[in-house]
């Protein structure tokens, strides 16, 4: 792809990500101007004017650089309003940045009064709350009840310029978010149960409802900008019409793809690949496209060869830009290449120190990796930078959770959750936090909290499974682990911990399917990381998922298969397994699976290793043992025991007598084998 871009190309990209920059900040979009100035400032240089440092050329000699041609207004009627409003945009303006937001609003658009009598608006009164969600059998027109007054399509704004109405009605919007978060008051209090409403959302969605049916009926939609079909979208999607949402927001990229808040808010919807490749589709076909198909892959787990080539492909035209260098860590890490994902944000770390931008997962992977002092040193970091970020708490809270301070954890966690409740890290952390002290209910309200926020994070889909498997319920635990494994198919915890949920529940044969997969989904990590691969180039299964299969079909009665799971087990010790026949099996399972139980999870591996499905010792298992087997476990120790007593059953004294001179050897269950061993040799005597 780098190819393609010439220095026209690049310098086009330039004054693009400029004006997206400049724009954005205009419109106190401050986290998009941010993205796009950070992503201009790692471009690709140009060598056309480069000169040599030392030359005594006059700097007054050097070539003028080319205007932007995309920072004036295109549309002469815009450039007029705006110009006729430049002084009151400027005290606008000003009041939001001093988050001063109805008095903002108030410059351009009539001051209405806010508050509503408490008597009727308590936050502990829910059915005082207007409703946000569409309901069935109302009129389309409108995402939100009630509107389908003959006003309801009606423009209720002044004639102004699309940029001092967006910054008005996005002020208005900011005023309403901030009186829900003063209603619902402290994390996981009383009125904290998420459904406390923005109440500005209603006449939000009525106002521009009614501009942009205006401007379609006057024919004015080629002359719009995409910002205020952006904020309509965003307010759709608050009101949870999902569909609509989706549309104006693809109409906001079309008409301004540099702004990388739509973008986002795209991500948001997709709950599949399916869905990003519909979205791919229809999208703009430019650079932008390009990085919102890897952030989005990255944000489905999406490892593959396709998103590497892409972010590799970017990563030519923006060779320092420090998010597509996260989007690369990120990747590793949800491989379980840890170490590559933590080199990679130690770079970023030397090189921006102040950066704060996702940090919170790269004290995910330290705590992954047990590495308590270089989590603490990104902890003081952190501090040092801005100790009310909420990615600094979510640092600190780690560090304390890894020194099992677990309440200090959960109040860093909540820290971090009062400076932004839709922060999905502090979350997620604070149910693991609560399922550490035992606290189950809480755990799943955090859980639940997480998933509100973004039903992508398989890890509060699996922790709600966890909890509920503690309370003994298990069908709720099946479904929240069914969620986990849609988003992470080929992880084997997920179908580990579906088989020990089916076995609970009495499914058998479901239970065999589900820990078959979960040997299928090892074999592919395996595969994706060279140093699980022996020599021999066969690789190690879970001694204890075969084990489990080899019990359940003994629960069925057919003890043949269970002999044949329990030898599996055993060479282990080894590493000698027929791997492609066992692929070949389980994937003929995998085929006659139900869709429903495409889903996974851990069963009762302890928490603190389930916190990111991982554990320093399963990584250590898998640096020294592949390529000499396990060697002798507990669990193989027991398919041996198993293995000798069958023997014996079946008349085959041999084979019986060799396992149980193994087990004492093994200095496991040696009464056992010395039983066994009397058994054999009284045996031998009778038959003589």
């Amino acid at each position: 792809m780098a190819a393609q871009f010439t220095e026209d190309n690049i310098q086009d990209l330039k004054f693009r990500l400029e004006d997206a920059a400049i724009k954005c900040s205009e419109r106190c979009l401050y986290q998009s101007a941010k993205w796009a100035a950070e992503m201009l400032d790692s471009i690709l240089p140009i060598d056309r004017y480069d000169t040599d440092p030392e030359s005594p050329m006059d700097i007054a000699d050097a070539p003028p650089s080319p205007p932007n041609p995309y920072l004036r207004t295109q549309d002469p009627i815009e450039a007029t309003l705006e110009a006729q409003e430049s002084y009151k945009y400027l005290l606008a303006k000003s009041y939001f940045d001093t988050r001063e937001y109805d008095r903002c609003a108030a410059v351009f658009l009539p001051p209405t009064i806010p508050t509503v009598p408490l008597s009727t608006s308590s936050p502990h009164n829910p059915k005082s709350r207007p409703s946000l969600t569409p309901q069935k059998g109302k009129s389309k027109a409108s995402p939100y009840a009630g509107v389908k007054d003959h006003n309801a399509t009606r423009n209720p704004y002044p004639k102004l310029s699309q940029k001092a109405l967006f910054l008005a009605l996005y002020a208005k919007y900011l005023a309403g978010e901030k009186r829900k978060d003063e209603e619902t008051e402290m994390v996981l209090g009383p009125a904290d149960g998420g459904t406390t409403a923005n109440r500005e959302l209603p006449d939000l969605a009525r106002g521009l409802e009614g501009w942009l049916t205006e401007r379609r009926e006057n024919g004015l939609e080629d002359s719009s900008q995409g910002w205020l079909e952006y904020l309509y979208g965003v307010i759709l999607l608050k009101g949870r019409n999902e569909e609509e949402a989706k549309k104006w927001l693809m109409r906001s990229v079309h008409l301004n793809p540099f702004h990388w808040g739509a973008w986002q808010e795209l991500n948001d919807l997709l709950a599949s690949t399916e869905d990003l490749k519909q979205v791919i589709d229809i999208s703009p076909q430019n650079i932008m496209t390009l990085i919102f198909h890897v952030y989005c892959s990255q944000e489905l787990y999406q490892a593959t060869e396709e998103t590497y080539r892409a972010l590799s492909d970017l990563e030519t035209i923006f060779p320092t830009s420090a998010f597509l260098k996260t989007q690369r860590a990120l990747l590793y890490y949800h491989s379980k290449d840890f170490e590559e994902a933590s080199r990679i944000f130690t770079d970023i770390l030397v090189t921006s120190p102040h950066r704060l931008d996702s940090l919170d997962h790269y004290s995910n992977i330290l705590y992954v990796m047990g590495a308590r002092p270089q989590l603490a040193f990104v902890a003081q970091v952190a501090t040092a930078t801005d100790k009310f970020r909420p990615e600094t708490c979510c640092v600190v809270g780690n560090y304390y959770s890894l020194k099992s301070e677990h309440e200090k954890a959960v109040m860093y966690f909540r820290r971090a959750l009062t400076l932004d409740r839709n922060f999905l890290s502090a979350w997620t952390l604070m149910g693991h936090e609560y399922i550490e002290m035992k606290n189950t209910h809480a755990a799943i309200e955090s859980y639940r909290r997480a998933v509100d926020v973004n039903r992508k994070d398989y890890r509060a889909w699996y922790g709600l499974g966890q909890a509920y498997e503690v309370l003994d319920m298990s069908f709720y635990a099946l479904f929240y682990y069914q969620r986990a494994a849609a988003l992470r198919p080929y992880d084997p915890k997920m179908w580990q911990a579906v088989g020990s949920c089916y076995a609970k529940m009495g499914r058998v044969e479901q239970s065999i399917k589900a820990l078959k997969r979960a040997l299928v989904a090892g074999s592919y990590y395996a595969e994706e990381n060279t140093s699980q691969v022996s020599g021999s180039g066969r690789k190690i299964l879970d001694p204890e998922t075969l084990h489990q299969i080899a019990t359940l079909y003994e629960r069925l009665g057919e003890e043949d298969e269970a002999a044949a799971y329990m030898e599996l087990t055993l060479q282990q010790e080894s590493g000698q397994i027929p791997m492609e026949e066992e692929s070949e099996s389980s994937d003929n399972e995998r085929e006659n699976e139900n869709d429903d139980e495409q889903s996974t999870g851990e069963g009762h591996s302890s928490f603190r290793r389930a916190r990111h499905f991982s554990s320093m010792d399963s990584q250590n298992n898998d640096e020294e043992d592949t390529w000499h087997g396990t060697g002798v476990t507990a669990t193989t120790s027991k398919a041996r025991l198993w293995l000798a007593r069958w023997s014996l059953r079946t008349g085959d004294l041999e084979r019986a007598d060799q396992l149980a001179g193994e087990l004492c050897q093994d200095g496991v269950e040696v009464e056992e084998a010395k039983a066994l061993m009397r058994d054999v040799r009284a045996r031998r005597e009778g038959g003589e």
